[in-house]
């Protein structure tokens, strides 16, 4: 079955191009039945991509007018990107995605995917030029961010690789690479919550495949682990980019919000 949404959805509130109001009519020009917002949330130590505090009490404020006004239409969704190291608690919303975006490194909150040259400045200064510690410590953390962040669905498990398409910072077969991979889908399959698969990485051009790569969506799966599919979009053109493709391919695995609501697991859902 083909789910016309997506959850992983960013606004001008932080650092997506489009307005709300733009992306749902968007949206529905895609046919979507639902479209849920997830603007970032606020960390004081770097605010170059988040929301600001007053920014999202406006964001709230709007999301939920819009789905007032075109109740009847598309069902419009209040979420958050909920990071590991948020400043404020994640409450009020219909669903939260839980994200590690930085690793804390010797009182440093060191960012993971700004850039390529940034992301090899991080591994030579704060992992001495070790990109498999850095990786042992970005997923030493993913392992918690259900608990951490009362999660409702995983953001981008691997967003470790965004720049690593072409594998010039580490090898992801190694097996000390897969060791703390499995560590964490083990840890985050235990808590019965669904993966996205993410095509932001293929939208922005880094990748030819999503969040997670393909060897980890079918790890996952055979695991008993179920996915939401998501564009973790920043510009309204990217709404539903590579749905098609990736709903060919991995359409048995993949869930929706609608099904998501009907297990009483997920006490965060707008019921």
């Amino acid at each position: 079955m083909i789910y016309r949404e997506n959850l992983h959805t960013h606004t001008c509130y932080c650092d997506g191009d489009d307005t709300p109001r733009a992306l749902v009519q968007q949206a529905l020009e895609l046919g979507f039945d639902t479209l849920g917002f997830s603007g970032h949330s606020f960390t004081s130590f770097d605010d170059s991509c988040c929301m600001s505090r007053e920014g999202t009490q406006r964001y709230c404020r709007e999301i939920r007018t819009l789905a007032k006004e075109y109740a009847g239409k598309i069902q419009i969704l209040l979420g958050i990107e909920q990071d590991f190291y948020a400043d404020d608690p994640a409450s009020g919303y219909d669903y939260i995605i839980g994200s590690v975006h930085y690793v804390e490194k010797n009182g440093v909150y060191v960012p993971l995917d700004l850039s390529p040259e940034n992301f090899a400045e991080n591994i030579s200064r704060f992992w001495g030029g070790d990109p498999y510690a850095m990786c042992r410590d970005y997923f030493a953390l993913l392992a918690q961010v259900v608990r951490h962040t009362g999660a409702d669905i995983i953001g981008h498990f691997d967003v470790i690789t965004k720049f690593n398409g072409n594998g010039n910072f580490f090898d992801e077969s190694d097996p000390r690479y897969r060791r703390a991979a499995i560590e964490a889908a083990d840890a985050l399959l235990a808590t019965g919550k669904p993966f996205e698969i993410n095509t932001g990485p293929m939208s922005r051009g880094w990748r030819k495949v999503p969040h997670p790569a393909p060897a980890w969506i079918e790890y996952i799966a055979a695991n008993g682990g179920t996915f939401i599919l998501s564009s973790d979009c920043h510009r309204k053109a990217h709404l539903d980019f590579a749905f098609d493709s990736l709903y060919t391919k991995y359409g048995a695995y993949l869930t929706s919000f609608s099904k998501l609501k009907q297990d009483h697991k997920y006490e965060n859902l707008c019921l």
